[in-house]
């Protein structure tokens, strides 16, 4: 037995060092993460975040350690950036840059697609599912919306987890306008930029954000979207259930990068403006959050929801202002049922 018990100290001491040393401890503590897409201004702040202690908006527990640049040579808001923001990421915060997707997924835990053209999603999506890493997707989650659906169902069947939101979902000031009663908004008004780029609807590319800002703060449910256009703006009037209004102010002549955000929120109490704006500490917070936990912050259903808002928009505008319902939109898309928002029970009689 004496001569045996220093055997028995040896491998314990062995297994103590080979659970700390485990995937499952190393990736919640240090995770590596990797880059998919060089074109935006988010791979930049996004690494600036993780990789430099020194500055005040940094979050521990991740770090940026390879990218895949990617690019859209016919789309200029992708191809004119793509070669700054490489050297940028390479040269002064030391990530690798690697020649493949595959490459990146080799080298990481876990995944961030921030190409800021929604196109090639879904092949970078199938590349990163391939290599079992969990991942977020930037926005646009892609350029169509039957596009947006077959990500998250290749997602869902190959059980990696996976989300996409706009980073306006946790700015303070949206939060606070969002949480102001505890009871639901009878009526919201979101208002943002929203410049047209060719190959996507157009709310999609950057309309996006002033729409989730309305969904943060009305919540499920938008039944209904009627949508009327010039060229420089689109005001689209949507009915959730319970007989109450978001409506979208999308303002085209906004470049992209313009702070020109805005909510207002009428309650059973009172209105509510916005007063504060934000920046990406939170939601890079919450993606942190989610690679260490594989709980998303935001599920399919909401996500998906805000999609099928932005397609009947478009619908509604070709068809002249028609209504159209969002709930036929997803369906037609191929949305799964267990992804559709509830139908609001009918009235009594």
């Amino acid at each position: 037995m004496v001569a045996r018990y220093p055997r028995f100290l040896s491998a314990l001491l062995m297994a103590f060092l080979a659970a700390m040393l485990s995937p499952r401890l190393v990736m919640a503590e240090n995770l590596r993460i990797g880059l998919v897409g060089l074109d935006s201004s988010h791979c930049e702040q996004f690494t600036l975040r993780l990789n430099d202690p020194a500055n005040p908006s940094h979050i521990p527990g991740a770090r940026v350690v390879a990218a895949f640049p990617g690019g859209s040579p016919d789309l200029p808001e992708s191809a004119a950036r793509v070669a700054g923001f490489t050297a940028t990421l390479k040269d002064k915060y030391g990530v690798q840059i690697k020649s493949s997707i595959t490459e990146v997924c080799a080298a990481v835990d876990a995944v961030m697609i921030l190409s800021v053209d929604g196109r090639p999603h879904l092949e970078q999506v199938r590349e990163v599912i391939l290599s079992k890493k969990p991942f977020f997707l930037d926005k646009p989650v892609a350029a169509s919306l039957k596009d947006v659906v077959e990500i998250y169902r290749l997602a869902a069947e190959a059980k990696i987890p996976m989300f996409s939101a706009s980073a306006m979902r946790w700015y303070p000031g949206v939060v606070e306008v969002a949480t102001a009663e505890a009871t639901p908004a009878i009526a919201a008004i979101s208002y943002g930029p929203a410049p047209i780029l060719p190959h996507h609807p157009d709310l999609f590319f950057y309309g996006i954000h002033a729409t989730e800002a309305l969904f943060t703060v009305m919540g499920t449910g938008c039944v209904e979207v009627r949508r009327t256009s010039t060229k420089t703006a689109s005001v689209v009037t949507a009915i959730w259930q319970g007989d109450r209004i978001g409506t979208l102010h999308a303002i085209h002549a906004l470049p992209m990068g313009s702070a020109n955000y805005k909510l207002t929120r009428f309650g059973q109490k009172g209105v509510v403006e916005q007063k504060n704006q934000g920046d990406y500490t939170p939601m890079l917070r919450e993606i942190v959050k989610f690679f260490q936990t594989g709980l998303p912050p935001v599920t399919p259903s909401q996500t998906l929801e805000i999609y099928g808002f932005m397609e009947a928009a478009e619908q509604s505008q070709r068809q002249g202002g028609k209504p159209v319902n969002v709930r036929e939109v997803l369906r037609k898309a191929g949305t799964p049922d267990a992804w559709l928002i509830p139908e609001a029970p009918a009235p009594k009689s």
